[in-house]
């Protein structure tokens, strides 16, 4: 499992993925890129907004929610990076980056969009209700949350460089930045344009780029991904 406290483990298990990649690649003549593996679950950033995360002994981590209002929201501060809980995926990073060299592919963390952070953030029975209530609130949150994904990616893409693999599916990037956009499944059309489309063009304005992956059933949010 993706635990905070087993960098040497998770490590040693990455390189030994890239290594295995990089032997199929020489044997089979596809289309493949092997790469260095970082990816988490989807806790990281609510955890650096101050969520508990469950661990699981046999499935990913995920985020506890730490806001039930708007006032708890408007409380909550944009971590420094450097001291936020982020700071050890770096570590895993170098390592792997140091042993693959220069001109090998990294694929980043599990990168939500920012309203897909807010959601574990924010406890969903009373996020959908705020929606209505306190739009102002969860806008000014999922602005704190890009702020945060802002500098994490600045930071990762200036030390591993702008190609890489999105994190699902495995395609290759030249610039720019990827994320899974999920929440949307569970709101309006309307709402999609009201709270993610924003934070998503100000992202791929930001990166050069955007790619978007969904899991949800959000075949009502066609019209609005093709939008963007």
């Amino acid at each position: 499992p993706a635990w905070p406290d087993m960098v040497k483990e998770r490590i040693e298990r990455n390189w030994a993925s890239y290594e295995l990649m990089c032997r199929k690649a020489a044997l089979v003549d596809d289309d493949r890129v092997p790469y260095l593996n970082n990816i988490t679950g989807t806790e990281i950033f609510a955890e650096a907004f101050g969520c508990r995360v469950h661990r699981s002994e046999d499935n990913m981590p995920f985020a506890l929610p730490v806001v039930r209002s708007a006032v708890e929201a408007d409380a909550l501060k944009t971590p420094e990076l450097s001291s936020s809980s982020l700071a050890y995926l770096f570590d895993i990073a170098d390592e792997l980056y140091r042993r693959g060299g220069p001109d090998a592919i990294m694929k980043p963390v599990d990168i939500q969009s920012p309203m897909d952070i807010v959601a574990p953030i924010w406890d969903k029975s009373e996020l959908f209700v705020a929606m209505f209530e306190a739009p102002e609130a969860i806008k000014a949150l999922a602005t704190k949350v890009r702020e945060l994904l802002t500098a994490f990616f600045d930071e990762w893409f200036s030390r591993y460089g702008t190609t890489f693999v999105a994190h699902f599916p495995d395609y290759v990037m030249h610039g720019g930045i990827t994320m899974s956009v999920d929440e949307v499944g569970a709101v309006s059309a309307a709402m999609f344009r009201d709270y993610f489309r924003d934070e998503l063009v100000a992202l791929s304005n930001h990166f050069g780029g955007l790619g978007v992956h969904c899991c949800a059933d959000a075949r009502h949010q066609w019209e609005n991904f093709r939008d963007l």
